[in-house]
C-alpha cells in the first residue's frame, strides 16, 4: 500500500489500512456488460430531471464498494444504487459498475469505457473516499476527475451527479488522532471538495455535498455499518435520497 499523504497522521494508519482491506476483499462488480468502442461526440443539453422521472432511462453507476453495497447483508436491494433505481420509471435499465476497492484512475480504465458504451441518460459517481484515504495526491486525483467528467460529458447526454467527501474523521474506523490532527484532515477534505465542485460545475455536473450539515452521513452512528466505514442499510437509504434529490434538482 502506498504511503499516505502527510495530513493523515500515524494515529490513523492502522485503522485506514483495515478499512481499505475490508473494502478490497468485497465482491468485485455487479455488472456483466462488456465494453465496446464508443465514438466521442460533443453532447447537447443533458437529459432533464422531468425526463428522468417520466421516461425509461439507462442508469449507470460508477463507484467503489459503496456502489456495490458493502455494509449490508443484501447489497442487491439495500445498496444506494438499487435504491436510486427504484425511483426510475418502469422499463428503465440500471447498470452498476461498482468495484470494491477501486480508485478513480483505475475506474477510468475499467468503468468509464463501459459507461460510454451504454448511452446512459443518468450517471451517478462516488469515486473519492478510496483515493483520499489511500493517499492519492490531490494533484493526481483532480486531473483524473477532470478527465472522467470531460469524457462523460462529451460522450453522453446523461444527467450526471457526483458525491464528494463526507467528514471521514467521524467514522469509527478512522476516529483516532488528536483534535488538531482531525481539524487538519477536515481542512484537507474541504480543499478536495472545493476543487471537486469547481470541476463539476465546468461540466454541468451536479454535486451531492456529503460534507454539508444537511447531508452528513458520518455524523449519525445509525448510518454506519458494523465495520465502522461503510454505510448501514439506513445509511444507504439516506445516501440514495441525497442522490435522488440532486437528480431531481433544477439546474
Amino acid at each position: 500500500m502506498q504511503k499516505y499523504q502527510r495530513f493523515l497522521t500515524h494515529a490513523f494508519l492502522p485503522l485506514l489500512a483495515l478499512a481499505l482491506f475490508c473494502s478490497s476483499c468485497s465482491a468485485s462488480t455487479t455488472s456483466t456488460v462488456t465494453p465496446t468502442p464508443t465514438q466521442q461526440v460533443q453532447s447537447t443539453q443533458p437529459v432533464s430531471a422531468q425526463e428522468i422521472s417520466t421516461q425509461p432511462v439507462v442508469y449507470v453507476a460508477l463507484g467503489a464498494s459503496d456502489a456495490v453495497g458493502v455494509g449490508t447483508s443484501q447489497p442487491g436491494s439495500e445498496g444506494y444504487v438499487p435504491l436510486v433505481s427504484a425511483h426510475l420509471s418502469q422499463n428503465s435499465h440500471a447498470i452498476n459498475l461498482g468495484i470494491s476497492g477501486i480508485r478513480l484512475h483505475e475506474a477510468i480504465n475499467q468503468e468509464l469505457p463501459i459507461a460510454l458504451s451504454t448511452s446512459p441518460q443518468l450517471i451517478t459517481i462516488w469515486l473519492v473516499a478510496n483515493d483520499f484515504v489511500g493517499g492519492v495526491p490531490y494533484d493526481q486525483y483532480m486531473p483524473d476527475l477532470e478527465k472522467l467528467l470531460k469524457q462523460l460529458r462529451a460522450g453522453t447526454q446523461a444527467r450526471i451527479v457526483i458525491a464528494n467527501l463526507p467528514d471521514l474523521t467521524l467514522l469509527p474506523a478512522l476516529s483516532g488522532g488528536s483534535t488538531a490532527q482531525k481539524a487538519k484532515t477536515r481542512a484537507e477534505i474541504q480543499r478536495w471538495n472545493a476543487k471537486i465542485s469547481t470541476i463539476a460545475k465546468n461540466y454541468n455536473v451536479i454535486v451531492v455535498d456529503l460534507f454539508s450539515k444537511d447531508s452528513q452521513l458520518t455524523a449519525h452512528p445509525e448510518y454506519i455499518s458494523g465495520d465502522g466505514f461503510h454505510p448501514s442499510p439506513a445509511g444507504y437509504v439516506q445516501l440514495a435520497n441525497f442522490f435522488w434529490n440532486a437528480i431531481q434538482a433544477n439546474r
